[in-house]
This record gives C-alpha cells, sequence and structure tokens, in this order.
C-alpha cells in the first residue's frame, strides 16, 4: 500500500516509505472526532505502539495487557519510535523504517487493532481514522533537529493554542504542563521512565546530548524562539482541537 508522503512545503508524492528514512507519520480521528475519551484509551494506544512493532502476526483483542508493557527479549522490529504525542482527536510520529514495508505494516497493525478495541468499548461501528495515514520523509537536518522539539510541545495546544503562532507569556507554566502530560515520549527524553519499552531514544540522544540538555533546549524553544518557525513541520490544520 502506497501513502501520501507531503513535504513541508505542501507537496504530494507518492512513494512507498523507505528502509533507514525517517518521517513524520499523523492521522486524526475521522470527522475530527475525538479517538481518545479517557486515559485507559491513550495507554491502550500506546500499548500497541509497543505490541504491534514486530514483523510476527498478533491477534489483537480486548483482553490485551494495557497496563505494565511486556519485555520480549527477541523481537523483529517493524520501525523504530523516535518520538511521539497522543491528541484527544489525533496523534504525531516520528518513524524510522527498519525493514521493507515496515511502516505500512506497523500503522496498518496499530490502526486497525486500536479501532477494533475502540469500537467494542464504545459500542459503534464504521472508520474511526481520517482515510490513510499522512507521512512526510525527514530530508534535511534542521527538520530533524527540529520535529522532536514540535512534537512534544503539541500538547500545549490543550493549555493554550496560541503557541503555536505566539511567544509563550508564561513558559514555567508551559514547562510545568509539558512534564506532567504522560502521553508522548517528552519525560522519556527528560529523564524521567515513562515508556521506555516503546522509544527509541538512540538516535535523538546523539543531538539532546543528555537530559539536561534536552530540557535546556526545549525551554529555550518555548522562551525565546518564534515558534511559528516550526509550524511547517505540521501536518494537520492549525486549530486541529
Amino acid at each position: 500500500m502506497e501513502v501520501g508522503l507531503p513535504s513541508y512545503t505542501g507537496q504530494m508524492i507518492r512513494i512507498k516509505p523507505a528502509t533507514g528514512e525517517i518521517y513524520h507519520v499523523y492521522n486524526r480521528g475521522v470527522e475530527k472526532r475525538d479517538v481518545f475519551m479517557d486515559d485507559r484509551d491513550r495507554n491502550r494506544f500506546v500499548f500497541n505502539l509497543f505490541w504491534f512493532n514486530d514483523d510476527s502476526p498478533i491477534f489483537n483483542n480486548n483482553r490485551l495487557m494495557e497496563v505494565g508493557l511486556p519485555s520480549i527479549d527477541e523481537r523483529n522490529r517493524l520501525i523504530e519510535i523516535l518520538a511521539f504525542a497522543l491528541m484527544p482527536n489525533h496523534y504525531h510520529l516520528m518513524l524510522k523504517q527498519s525493514v521493507d514495508g515496515g511502516i505500512t505494516e506497523f500503522m496498518r497493525k496499530v490502526g486497525t487493532g486500536y479501532t477494533n478495541y475502540f469500537n467494542t468499548k464504545y459500542q459503534r461501528v464504521g472508520p474511526l481514522f481520517q482515510g490513510k495515514f499522512k507521512a512526510a520523509l525527514i530530508k534535511e537536518e534542521r527538520h530533524f533537529v527540529c520535529l522532536p522539539y514540535y512534537i512534544h510541545l503539541n500538547p500545549l495546544d490543550l493549555l493554550d493554542k496560541r503557541w503555536r503562532t505566539q511567544y509563550i507569556s508564561d513558559t514555567k507554566q508551559a514547562q510545568r504542563f509539558l512534564d506532567s502530560y504522560k502521553w508522548s515520549s517528552h519525560l522519556d527524553y527528560a529523564g524521567l521512565t515513562n515508556f521506555p519499552e516503546v522509544v527509541s531514544k538512540e538516535l535523538l540522544s546523539e543531538f539532546f546530548l543528555n537530559p539536561a540538555q534536552y530540557k535546556k533546549d526545549i525551554f529555550n524553544w518555548i522562551s525565546e524562539a518564534n515558534l511559528s518557525e516550526i509550524a511547517e513541520f505540521s501536518l494537520e490544520p492549525t486549530n486541529e482541537l
């Protein structure tokens, strides 16, 4: 299955994700509906990010463990999850493809598994997400360096949507909010164990150097940078919520 890969300038091309390349992957709920209603849903989706990252067929049912991710020593991973964030009606993933077809297969398993769970829990039928996932190839080093910050800053929409186009007035409040938001990989890079089995930190840690440097850098983003500069890394319309 081919997936649309828009560049950050908006050009749409049709290619298959390439092994070894890094992509910004995004999808939202159909008709912009919320796809995460409570922490149990969010925990289930994060669990699926771990559970389905394997080339073996895995039957997903509603009795799968939803807390306490298992430790599996030998896995043939489809992708590496470098960063992620969950929002009420969409998600962002930064993925590196490990095997041919890995991203497409991984996203198929995650989307189907979570939709089955959600539809069963809430007694609904039909698609949950808005068509095929969107993905953008990370071509330039500045995209690679800035994208994790964009993904980790996304939850600020829940605090103040103006963060994308204006300077943040209360930077300490913004920092406290991010440090309290469990449903992203921010805490793992900030040195707090959150979802260590899900996130592959090695590649990005070469740029962040250590948790202290990462926390300093992301604080600089929200206190000094013009955040409109990273709006180009978004695959979704602004004011999504």
